[in-house]
């Protein structure tokens, strides 16, 4: 056996190479200047509609600073026509950019995070790809923008802003270069996740999804001061008071335009409404309440808990309201114990099914879905008959084409199982 050349230094087992990192990625034409005059959006305008293939859209908000969530800044590339760094504050009109983007598809990275700010200055997509959900059906374990480049192009990212204040001007061009690179690789990045999901025979269930996302609309909940955290241990006039000072924070916050929680972390209120103070100096020795916001609203968190304490019992909030949806599943097995079953049975072949086809569990249906479709099914057993009244049901809540073939045999086979005993 030779000697080692000495020049080559040996590895153990118990020494693993460190990888080297992967390149970083960086702007290919170099930082674009902002567009923010309505002359500068037309020559944008032009010549993105003069580009050619799909265009790579982001927007940045200001979300943690900002009520709104206006978009601060749009990001724009299209082969042809380089990017684009729009900042729509202060154009009288997007119409240029309506006119350029009318049936170009878009891509995007998370597209429910971005899609109702844009609909906002009458943006909407003719068609779109989301590569964020083109990951998740892919199977990738990690969707991040900054992972799935790393992993599936192989350059690497810098995140270090994606939590900026982007309602800042001016923008630091540290900030815009990094709202640069969230566009520059969008396309390539669709090419190679397209070319993976129509080897996985799953370019279709992405196209449905795809087409879903066209319509996306952010939920509006009922009752949104419910979710102060800690609320839930609260009854009768300290409830009212939980209310009445989240209504009157989002009040200020939407006067003043700024997070509600920059104003009065949750923690101050359930401090007040706990307590009920009437008089500021209690009230400004109460846990939680310490930032300028507090001191400055004294006087109109002192009015939001006297109205709660001057409300009549009839007035006074009682438990949330119900939903029309089943029951929380841990209460199945004492309500009903065959529908206990059912869930039980569906919920282990939905597992088995998310790991043969690679798709996590909640993108094959929607737990709600799911849920709904066990507590009360369909009140036909014939098999035949059950399956398609299983499919019409998924289908009437919104399920996708390729959702219902795989899973409503399933539902249909816990439904007759459970019933079997």
């Amino acid at each position: 056996m030779t000697d080692p050349d000495p020049l080559v230094e040996s590895v153990s087992d118990e020494s693993p190479v460190e990888a080297t990192p992967a390149p970083l990625l960086t702007l290919r034409d170099g930082l674009p200047p902002v567009i923010d005059t309505d002359e500068g959006l037309a020559e944008a305008a032009a010549a993105l509609k003069a580009g050619t293939g799909p265009v790579g859209i982001d927007a940045e908000r200001a979300s943690g600073y900002r009520y709104s969530n206006r978009a601060y800044l749009i990001q724009l590339r299209r082969e042809g026509a380089g990017t684009w760094l729009i900042d729509p504050i202060g154009l009288s009109t997007m119409e240029p950019l309506i006119d350029a983007l009318d049936g170009v598809e878009w891509i995007l990275h998370a597209a429910t995070q971005d899609l109702p700010c844009l609909a906002e200055l009458g943006l909407y997509p003719s068609a779109l790809f989301d590569t964020e959900l083109a990951g998740r059906l892919l199977g990738y374990p990690r969707v991040g923008l900054g992972t799935l480049v790393e992993a599936v192009l192989g350059r690497r990212m810098l995140k270090e802003h994606s939590a900026a204040d982007w309602s800042t001007r001016p923008l630091p061009e540290t900030w815009l270069e990094y709202a640069a690179l969230d566009v520059e690789v969008l396309t390539e990045l669709r090419e190679a996740l397209l070319a993976e999901l129509v080897e996985q025979g799953k370019d279709e269930w992405a196209r449905q999804e795809f087409d879903a996302l066209r319509s996306f609309e952010p939920t509006v909940r009922v009752e949104p001061w419910r979710r102060v955290s800690g609320s839930q241990r609260m009854r009768g006039r300290h409830l009212a008071a939980v209310r009445e000072l989240w209504l009157e924070r989002d009040a200020i916050a939407a006067e003043k335009d700024t997070t509600p929680g920059r104003l009065l972390p949750d923690v101050a209120i359930i401090a007040a409404a706990t307590a009920l103070p009437t008089d500021r100096s209690s009230l400004l020795n109460l846990k939680g309440f310490h930032g300028r916001g507090s001191a400055r609203y004294a006087a109109r968190w002192l009015s939001a808990i006297r109205r709660a304490i001057d409300l009549p019992d009839s007035e006074l909030p009682g438990r949330p309201p119900r939903g029309d949806g089943p029951p929380a599943p841990r209460a199945w097995a004492e309500r009903d114990p065959v529908a206990a079953k059912r869930l039980e049975i569906a919920r282990e072949a939905m597992t088995t099914l998310a790991e043969e086809h690679n798709v996590p569990v909640e993108n094959l249906l929607t737990p709600d879905y799911l849920r709904r479709a066990l507590w009360a099914p369909p009140a036909t057993r014939d098999p035949g008959d059950l399956i398609d009244r299983v499919a019409d049901l998924l289908a009437g809540l919104g399920a996708r084409g390729w959702q219902i073939a795989l899973t409503a045999p399933l539902i249909t086979t816990a439904v007759l199982t459970a019933d079997q005993g």
